[in-house]
């Protein structure tokens, strides 16, 4: 299990406009941490950066008291808000890139039978039956896109899960379905669970804490209890509309 501690960070784009602002959070191993705001308020470069893909201008993010190791990235789950998927290759291989298989098992099609048989568990729980790890992720819509790309994160039972908005182009009902898989599997991995999210009522309903970010800076952290107690800002109640 792996708790993360983020210490006073900054973000600052190339231009010098800042995308967070003094920043200091700790989330428990274990607990399921949505993360809310308006377009442009923060939550992606918050969760890039944990991820260790957006470098911090100041402060730290630490992994169970350490800076990201090499094998604790191997431990993070991404769930992209752009899929990140190779619209050529086939849902299995997309799913299997994040398997240390080799290169020419992975293009030969070669994937242990214990990773083909969880991808298609997987699929299943996200509505898409085993026939699409066969199908090139371009046939697939936005949507099965991006149930492709939740699976894959939680292929290999990662220890910290990243989702930027994981239910943004499904239904309110499969979205509803997908964000409950997600939690229920991270609970099951006893998983750290980051999650940004545009739909206050979900965060209130699944999250064990909500995070609201306006302008880079956090403007509430606390229980869903909490949050019904003081209401949703405008700013970020108009974008669940």
């Amino acid at each position: 299990m792996i708790d993360i501690g983020i210490a006073d960070l900054c973000v600052r784009h190339d231009g010098g406009d800042q995308a967070l602002a003094d920043v200091t959070l700790y989330i428990p191993a274990g607990q399921f941490c949505a993360v809310l705001g308006a377009s442009g308020a923060g939550k992606s470069t918050l969760l890039r950066a944990v991820a260790g893909l957006v470098t911090p201008s100041e402060g730290r993010i630490l992994f169970n008291g350490t800076p990201l190791s090499h094998a604790q990235h191997r431990r993070i789950g991404l769930i992209p808000q752009d899929f990140a998927l190779s619209g050529r290759a086939s849902v299995a291989r997309n799913m299997m890139a994040v398997a240390d298989i080799g290169l020419a098992r992975s293009f030969a099609g070669l994937y242990p039978h214990a990773d083909r048989a969880r991808a298609a568990h997987l699929l299943a729980g996200l509505a898409l039956d085993e026939t699409h790890l066969v199908r090139r992720a371009d046939s697939l819509s936005g949507g099965q896109q991006q149930r492709v790309a939740i699976a894959r994160a939680l292929l290999h039972r990662p220890a910290v899960i990243l989702a930027d908005e994981p239910v943004a182009s499904l239904d309110p009902a499969t979205g509803e379905a997908t964000l409950a898989l997600i939690r229920d599997e991270a609970r099951g991995l006893g998983a750290t669970l980051l999650c940004s999210l545009h739909q206050p009522e979900l965060a209130r309903r699944f999250a064990d804490r909500i995070i609201m970010l306006d302008a880079g800076r956090v403007i509430f952290d606390g229980t869903p209890a909490m949050l019904d107690g003081i209401g949703i800002p405008p700013r970020i109640r108009a974008v669940a509309r």
